[in-house]
């Protein structure tokens, strides 16, 4: 089945203003949270990605024709790696995100063997494989990336979350080329400070490397990390061993190489 993408002529506003109404009408003015999806509401296209616990597809919502991308989990994979829990998290906190950087999921419904999450489709794909394309990105490119991150993650640390994987991995681009913070798996919604050691290792802040208590802050840290990937190609505390990485965060140290970005980067204020 070939589903055409949507326009790229709306606006942000718009395009949000449009998914608000089609959810709306497709669940027939119901709360998403207790709509009753099934999979013979969708049309099913193209396959998107996959992940470590199942695929993402393309689809199509029958009652509206709204395009969204359908995650299908699957319960056996969820299980043996003891994340229904983790699951169930992500759920409760993406589904009630509302920001034009944030990737929204529109609601969930399961069967005996799958779990499926309707998500926001981000038409420009993954911002991972733009980069590895690009090699490193411009600076006004980058920094476009990093202030609306930074919104997104101000947005977030306002209603208590933290979401705990920033990277690039985990960013994806929307119809105008705006990046949207997706997979919430690792995010946590509390009012205190954690100690749970998570993330990616190339992203992950010293407090965690060292165990100790960390707050909303460690994703700022990863936002940092993440500039200069942007700018660079590569994260600044990279090496080949593990260990290596980790003597790198503790101590903070990288270098900034001659190239890629210009001196007024340099300057001081």
């Amino acid at each position: 089945m070939a589903i055409a993408p949507p326009p790229d002529s709306q606006s942000d506003h718009q395009h949000q203003v449009a998914e608000d109404k089609a959810v709306a009408a497709a669940s027939g003015g119901e709360n998403n949270q207790t709509r009753r999806w099934t999979l013979g509401d969708f049309d099913i296209g193209k396959p998107l990605g996959r992940g470590k616990f199942g695929h993402v597809y393309l689809a199509r919502e029958k009652r509206s024709n709204h395009i969204v991308a359908l995650k299908v989990l699957f319960k056996s994979q969820l299980q043996q790696s003891q994340v229904e829990h983790q699951l169930r998290r992500e759920v409760e906190i993406q589904s009630h995100l509302r920001h034009p950087n944030i990737l929204r999921l529109y609601g969930y419904f399961y069967d005996q063997k799958r779990v499926y999450l309707i998500l926001e489709y981000a038409v420009k794909g993954e911002l991972y494989k733009e980069l590895q394309r690009c090699k490193y990105f411009s600076e006004r490119r980058a920094a476009t990336y990093v202030a609306s991150l930074a919104r997104a993650l101000i947005y977030c640390h306002g209603k208590h979350v933290i979401h705990r994987d920033i990277k690039p991995e985990n960013l994806l681009i929307g119809a105008q080329g705006e990046l949207k913070i997706a997979d919430f798996g690792w995010s946590v919604h509390t009012f205190n400070r954690r100690r749970t050691m998570c993330g990616t290792l190339d992203y992950l802040p010293p407090e965690m490397v060292e165990s100790v208590e960390h707050d909303a802050s460690v994703d700022i840290w990863s936002l940092g990390v993440l500039c200069y990937e942007f700018l660079y190609g590569t994260p600044p505390f990279e090496a080949r061993e593990h260990s290596d990485t980790y003597r790198r965060y503790v101590q903070v140290s990288f270098r900034l190489p001659n190239c890629c970005i210009s001196c007024a980067l340099y300057a001081p204020t």
